[in-house]
């Protein structure tokens, strides 16, 4: 009895385009800051992010020699990082402090950029070059533009001028991480009690 002819393959699908140039760089980006926030930076490998971006690690390592070199990218993309600043302009130093400390809580819960910098922070004594430069180029040039939308309130005669300093500015941040690490969220509740029962006490207590 003869066997049936053998079936030919079906041909293989279309595949998909290829990204090239800046969606490529996107979508590494996007997935070491998603790798990144799920797993932590010691588990963080080339292979992981090639395979969720859906390149080669060729691609990768063409463009950033070790995971550090692409995290720091990643973080300051223009687009799926920090990049500048959002400023606030409310008009009073409360509204402008709860907009901003809203807008950083909502960031650290909710985007890939934001939940891959709590692990940089929280593991901080393992990779502290790192750290060093999250801290130069992410955390340090807000800390800045803090400072500078407290000095235009106390220009304003809303806040004393000799509360306005480098730690201040940095303490709503802060307090923004911790509780979102105690409470796992941080909704208005919580950044209107840091900023009513901490930062407006610390930057006006001269004044009165």
């Amino acid at each position: 009895m003869s066997s049936s002819p053998a079936r030919p393959a079906a041909p293989a699908g279309p595949k998909g385009p290829r990204r090239r140039g800046a969606s490529l760089t996107r979508a590494i980006h996007l997935a070491t800051l998603t790798e990144l926030a799920e797993n932590g930076f010691d588990k963080l490998s080339f292979d992981k992010i090639a395979s969720a971006a859906g390149t080669g690690k060729a691609s990768l390592y063409r463009r950033w020699s070790t995971p550090a070199e692409l995290v720091l990218a990643a973080l300051t993309d223009p687009v799926c990082g920090f990049g500048d600043a959002a400023e606030p302009r409310t008009g009073t130093l409360r509204g402008d402090l709860t907009a901003l400390l809203n807008g950083f809580a909502r960031t650290l819960e909710h985007q890939p950029h934001g939940r891959a910098l709590l692990p940089l922070i929280t593991q901080r004594p393992r990779h502290p070059e790192l750290y060093a430069e999250v801290r130069r180029l992410v955390i340090e040039p807000r800390q800045r533009w803090i400072t500078a939308l407290l000095r235009e309130a106390a220009e304003r005669g809303e806040a004393d001028p000799g509360a306005v300093t480098p730690l201040v500015a940095a303490v709503g941040p802060r307090l923004v991480v911790a509780a979102l690490l105690d409470h796992g969220t941080v909704g208005p509740v919580e950044v209107d009690a840091i900023v009513d029962e901490v930062l407006l006490p610390v930057l006006t207590a001269r004044g009165r």
